[in-house]
């Protein structure tokens, strides 16, 4: 009988997915949001396109498809790391110092998870898994 540290194990890299799935997901529903209304949120009703809510939903529903898919997780994840650091320093650290109080709790969980998506990759459950490794080239 396998013990639980084996299960962990076989297990890791099947979670890693999961994690970035979920994450992908939820992040996908932002974009949504903004740029098909759905769910709907009166805050994005009369979105400018061109605005940085609108870039940032732009971002937020092609980086979600593209994180859910697992599709160029580490550059997707990039990306997406640095919108939040910039969407967290713009808009919630101006409101006060403590992420709790300035709503910005979200933006600092999905930039750093984000982060660790650009070291770890998309996992086994991936469409970039299936992708043929690109060579390394050495200098």
């Amino acid at each position: 009988m396998a013990s639980i540290v084996d299960l962990i194990r076989r297990w890791r890299d099947r979670m890693l997915s999961v994690l970035r799935i979920m994450v992908g997901l939820l992040f996908l529903e932002h974009g949504t949001a903004k740029w098909l209304s759905f769910p709907y949120s009166a805050t994005y009703a009369h979105l400018n396109p061109l605005s940085l809510t609108g870039v940032a939903g732009f971002l937020e529903l092609i980086g979600g498809i593209l994180l859910t898919l697992g599709l160029f997780t580490r550059a997707t994840a990039f990306i997406l790391s640095g919108e939040m650091a910039a969407a967290y320093f713009l808009s919630h650290a101006p409101r006060g110092f403590f992420p709790l109080l300035n709503g910005g709790d979200a933006a600092i969980l999905y930039c750093v998870t984000f982060f660790y998506l650009v070291f770890a990759g998309g996992g086994p459950w991936s469409l970039d898994a299936r992708r043929p490794a690109a060579p390394i080239s050495t200098i």
